[in-house]
């Protein structure tokens, strides 16, 4: 669990230092994986539609409920991988 958590932290560092910025789509699975890991599932009330990127982050995490949280970690573990 110990060396998980931290190859999940030294992945958060290095999604910032990443070659290229990600297209807007690996971008909101990045930001859902990320808040699946750390929070759990997604709570409150869906943004309106007028908050378009709001509600597309909310859509992003949402479509995670029920991943566990090291499943979470491991799978943002691997996207970072596959971007550098």
């Amino acid at each position: 669990m110990a060396d998980l958590k931290a190859a999940f932290e030294q992945a958060v560092t290095e999604s910032k230092q990443l070659p290229e910025k990600p297209d807007n789509m690996t971008l909101l699975k990045i930001y859902a994986l990320y808040k699946q890991a750390t929070q759990g599932d997604v709570e409150g009330k869906r943004p309106g539609f007028t908050d378009m990127v709001g509600r597309a982050k909310f859509d992003a995490w949402a479509e995670l409920k029920g991943t566990g949280s090291d499943d979470a970690m491991q799978q943002y573990i691997d996207l970072i991988e596959s971007l550098k």
